[in-house]
């Protein structure tokens, strides 16, 4: 594990993903936050802490990994951050306003009792974001090197989330711009399953200057055309769940 956050955070910085989700989840973040910048906000299973300085600007923002490595790594934001498992979160009921995490529930054994306890630590008409992996049909090299063992659509992450007690509020496909470019990589990688196994993830080394230039004009004008039209398929899926008002 030391080794693949060694390597996403050599890509957080410049490679298309990184690009493209954060045009994503930002204007969400301020359409959640509503101008407010005294908020309570925690990053669950934080990884290299980069995701937790996204959170930054809406107030006191905190974080917590699974793993040591990670933690440590958290710990460089110089944000609070603590080693916990998002199944067992160490915080009070009702204590933050937002509650995020990106590309971690598909990795949980008990998916739902992640959600129910970030659902627990929000308080009432608090906010969820979640961004999980799409489509069973995208599962390859990533998936074993990230150890996935869920993968969602629409129906099935309105589900998830619901069965913790939370509202959906949108939930939407990301990256559609590059799903037939994805689909081809894994069908391929697929294919050659019996003859091969993955070592590390090369979808984090970040391409030749031009084509990540490309890549990221492309997944960030993707992200501005989804907040006037949904876009149909993608490999992630972002989710926004609202705990009830008492």
């Amino acid at each position: 594990m030391g080794d693949l956050l060694e390597l996403t955070g050599r890509a957080e910085a410049t490679h298309f993903w990184f690009h493209g989700f954060r045009a994503y989840v930002v204007p969400v973040l301020e359409k959640i936050a509503a101008g407010r910048r005294d908020l309570r906000l925690i990053d669950c299973g934080c990884g290299t802490g980069n995701n937790i300085l996204l959170l930054k600007p809406y107030g006191q923002a905190f974080g917590f990994d699974l793993t040591r490595e990670g933690a440590v790594r958290a710990l460089r934001t110089e944000r609070p951050v603590v080693q916990a498992d998002i199944e067992r979160i160490p915080y009070k009921a009702e204590s933050f306003d937002i509650a995020t995490s990106f590309d971690v529930v598909q990795s949980v054994p008990d998916d739902g009792a992640a959600v129910k306890e970030m659902a627990r630590i929000l308080k009432p008409g608090g906010y969820a974001v979640l961004n999980v992996s799409a489509l069973e049909l995208l599962r390859a090299d990533h998936a074993e090197v990230w150890n996935e063992l869920h993968r969602y659509t629409p129906a099935s992450a309105g589900r998830l989330v619901g069965s913790a007690g939370l509202q959906v509020v949108s939930i939407s496909f990301l990256f559609a711009s590059l799903f037939p470019l994805m689909l081809g990589v894994r069908m391929w990688q697929k294919l050659l399953r019996p003859f091969r196994k993955p070592q590390g993830d090369s979808e984090l080394e970040v391409p030749p200057e031009p084509i990540n230039e490309a890549l990221t004009w492309l997944v960030k004008r993707e992200a501005a055309l989804s907040r006037r039209l949904p876009m149909p398929i993608g490999s992630s899926l972002l989710i926004v769940a609202r705990k009830p008002r008492t």
